[in-house]
């Protein structure tokens, strides 16, 4: 970009350029305060239910007044940033012109810029495959049973799985794993580490499994439905929605993407209690031996099932024997 290209150039602070005479909605190149540089989506009226804007690195996503007028605002806050930050801002206004009104206009581009800010972070534009949305529908579903169990706060504060920890959700004295599989399939689950069923001190183990079908048919919830369905749960807290936000994307789950013709079933689950006897691969590893995956029987795990209230064991903490 030189300084012929750049479009917030010769513009003064707090002066705003229109992005495309020629378009239906009003987007503007912007300069803020400190000649921080920025896009900006001005409407009549912010919409009775505005989206939930996430925190994102290196951008802030605000509403401000620009005159009379609220007005939707990107701010790039790493100006070294600001030739991808401009491809980004032309990307978002191709998404909002896209829309048929000015409130979903609003709504694009609020999620391509988030959608731009998961991709910057190392995702993929392919979407997740039919087992990491089978996955994802588990760890969902249990997220739901904890949020109504426990409170949103504390069950989004212990779902670790968007960060690739050895265990999905950890609670101070108890970690549960969670594990989804097809009904029809044989009665295995797939251990991805040898950290996955490994003891952890002073805490109590428990892996959950579901049962959970899917097919190519109108009836049932999409993986965008439960998706959606789960974030109700997080919706009366900005703090914990940002959370929430930040997790969902961080597994690899991209709104834009399309998943409308799989719909998933859960069905019934299991909980195992994982203590000694259990099988499972013995850690420490030997020197040399890592990065280890197999295949668990349920068959053989069934003298271990329990039908233990996991929202109790969490509540009563530690044990102390």
């Amino acid at each position: 970009m030189t300084a012929q290209t750049d479009p917030w150039n010769k513009l003064a602070n707090d002066e705003a350029r229109r992005v495309n005479m020629a378009g239906r909605f009003d987007f503007f190149w912007v300069v803020l305060e400190k000649r921080t540089p920025g896009l900006m989506l001005r409407l009549p009226q912010l919409p009775l239910s505005p989206p939930k804007l996430p925190k994102l690195k290196n951008l802030t996503l605000s509403f401000r007044n620009a005159g009379s007028s609220p007005a939707f605002v990107i701010a790039l806050n790493e100006r070294s940033q600001i030739e991808i930050f401009e491809t980004l801002c032309r990307d978002v206004v191709a998404a909002g012109e896209a829309a048929t009104n000015v409130d979903d206009a609003l709504v694009r581009s609020v999620q391509r810029t988030q959608r731009w800010h998961y991709l910057l972070r190392g995702g993929s534009k392919r979407g997740l495959s039919v087992e990491e949305q089978r996955g994802l529908v588990g760890e969902l579903a249990f997220l739901r049973e904890l949020a109504v169990g426990l409170g949103a706060d504390s069950a989004i504060e212990a779902w670790k799985g968007p960060s690739k920890s050895s265990k999905d959700f950890e609670f101070i004295g108890c970690c549960i794993e969670i594990k989804a599989r097809r009904v029809a399939a044989k009665p295995y689950v797939s251990i991805s580490s040898e950290e996955q069923l490994a003891d952890v001190e002073g805490c109590r183990l428990f892996l959950k499994v579901f049962n959970i079908s899917s097919a190519i048919s109108p009836d049932g919830l999409t993986l965008h439905d439960h998706v959606k369905l789960t974030a109700t749960h997080f919706e009366d807290s900005i703090s914990v929605f940002d959370q929430w936000e930040d997790a969902i994307f961080t597994t690899g789950y991209d709104p834009e993407n399309d998943y409308s013709e799989r719909r998933w079933h859960l069905g019934e689950s299991q909980t195992f209690e994982v203590v000694e006897g259990f099988p499972r691969v013995a850690v420490p590893l030997p020197v040399g031996v890592g990065m280890v995956r197999y295949s668990l029987s349920l068959e053989a795990c069934s003298s271990f099932e329990t039908n233990v209230d996991l929202i109790k064991v969490i509540k009563d903490g530690p044990r102390n024997d």
